[in-house]
Formats: C-alpha cells, structure tokens, sequence
C-alpha cells in the first residue's frame, strides 16, 4: 500500500511539468536561483549597454556605399573611416574644445561646489534645509528655461544702466557659464554629504593651530574627502563633454570657435547627404577619452557614491 502511495507520489511529481519542477529545485537550492538571475540581468544590461557600440563599430567599417539593408555585420571592411574623419574636417579641434570646456567646467564645480558643500555641512544657520532643496531643484530646470535670455544675454542684446552685456557667443564663456550653473547642484549635493561625515574635531585641531576655515577645507577636509570630490569632477567632466543643447546653439559650429565634439560629427552630414559611416566613426573615437576616464576611476566613483550615502 505504501509502494502504490509512493509511486503515485512520484508519477505526481513527474506530471507537474518543467516549471512545477523548477520551482521545486529553486526553493530547494536557492543560491542557484539566485546566481543564475544575477547571470540573466548582467547578460542583459551587458547587451543594452554595449550593442549601440557595436552597432557604430558596424557602421564605421562598413563602406558608405555599402550602408543599405543592414545586418548585425559589416557589410565590407572600411578602417580608413577613421583616417578620414580627420581629413574631412578638423575633427582634432572639435575633441580638444570638447576636453577644455570640459576641464575648465569642472574646475569651476569644484571649486565654488566645495566652498558651497562645506557652508551646507558644517555649518548651522537658519533656513539650510530650503536653500538646499531650492539649490538642488535647479537641476531639474529644462535646459530650454534658459535659452533664451542667455543667448540674449551673450550676444549683448540686454542692457543693465545702459551698458550692454558682452559679447560672448562663439567663446568658451557662453558654454562654460551654463555649464557650470547647471551641473553644480550634484555637485554641491556629493560634496555636503562628504564634508558633513569628517568629524569636528580633525577641523578644529587645524584651527587651533591658526588655519583659517578656508585652510581646514583645503588642508584638511578636502583631502579626507577625495572620494566624494573624485566623484563630483568625474561627474561633471563626462556630463559637460557630453552635453548638447547649449553646444549646439551657443556656437557657430566652427572649429575655431570652440565649437565643441557634437558639431564636428554633424560636420559629416550635409543638406542632401550623410556619411553615416564618417559619423559613427567620429562618435567612437570621440567617446574614447570618456570611456578611458570612467574605467580608471570606476572604483573612485563607486567609492564616492556608496560612501556618501552612509552617514557614520
């Protein structure tokens, strides 16, 4: 009778199909479980993230001729795209405006964010919580907000007691001043967070032996805080060298005008046609620099977010 029971059981169990017997194995052995959903969602955000790449590898070998019908290969072997992408314009000038405005922006942030992060972490005064929300609610501003009294403004076209503002579309100033304002509050945010974690007595030990609040800062709360600041600069260098709109429209799109990287890659595209094949060349050797930058300092940047966000 128990033989029959037992039969029945496992004749059961066999029924059930191969998801009734998976879930079975899964509550059984839930670190296989486990480990095989870390395997899943790693495949797939290593897929969403790395095909575009790919997908310009394609393009940027494949003849312009050839670019009809697509398929995941190359249809063709063209590596001398990426020879004349120099040779069609100066796409040299367009990188090096892109890593300057990019360098000097983030210089700016960093500065004026740690003067601003150590005034909201370390010290007290009436009103800190708004003005720091008021600060932070900059950054969900719409670029377009402020297109257009800041290109009035840079083309001298607004007067403040009959002097007019100065000339500053084609110049580094019409990019970098809207730069610096719009990526500043993360900046601000990382730096608050740091400076308010090292404790009083490290600052006031450097004041005792006359150091300014200036000094401690420097000397003392900055150093400590290296991986939040190593954050902020990163943060802020890739999001200016990556930035369009204000690119866009704050230049000409002359290379001598320090039009940045996004106008030498739409130099590849004219009224009537488009090197397709120039242009994702140009996008791959133009996103270069940043990819170099994200990997070397990868542990810093998770170093700084994570660190930030525990308050010992």
């Amino acid at each position: 009778m128990a033989g029959a029971q037992a039969s029945e059981q496992q004749s059961s169990e066999d029924e059930g199909g191969p998801f009734t017997r998976w879930v079975q194995s899964s509550i059984s052995n839930p670190e296989r479980t486990y480990r095989a959903m870390f395997y899943i969602v790693t495949i797939f955000f290593l897929i969403t993230t790395l095909f575009p790449f790919y997908w310009l590898l394609v393009l940027a070998l494949t003849p312009e001729a050839a670019i009809v019908d697509m398929g995941l290969l190359p249809k063709g072997f063209n590596p001398g795209a990426f020879v004349e992408i120099f040779e069609r314009l100066p796409f040299h000038v367009y990188l090096f405006n892109s890593f300057v405005l990019a360098v000097a922006t983030t210089i700016i942030v960093l500065v004026l964010a740690s003067l601003a992060g150590y005034v909201f972490g370390r010290l007290d005064f009436p009103g800190r919580g708004v003005l720091m929300i008021l600060v932070l609610a900059i950054s969900y501003f719409p670029p377009a907000a402020f297109l257009l009294p800041l290109f009035r403004l840079f083309t001298g076209n607004i007067e403040i007691l009959g002097v007019s503002s100065p000339m500053l579309f084609n110049t580094p100033g019409a990019m970098i001043l809207p730069f610096s304002a719009l990526f500043m509050p993360l900046s601000i945010f990382i730096l608050t967070t740091f400076y308010g974690q090292i404790p009083d007595g490290l600052e006031d030990a450097a004041r005792v032996e006359g150091t300014t609040r200036l000094g401690a800062l420097f000397r003392v709360i900055i150093p400590l805080s290296a991986p939040g600041v190593a954050t902020a600069g990163v943060l802020t260098f890739i999001n200016v060298y990556n930035e369009f709109f204000f690119s866009f429209l704050m230049t000409d799109g002359q290379a001598k005008n320090w039009a940045p990287i996004v106008w030498g890659i739409l130099g590849y595209q004219t009224q009537y046609t488009a090197s397709y094949n120039l242009m994702a060349a140009a996008s791959i050797v133009g996103v270069l620099p940043v990819a170099i930058l994200v990997v070397i300092a990868q542990e810093r940047i998770v170093s700084g977010l994570t660190s930030g966000a525990l308050k010992e």
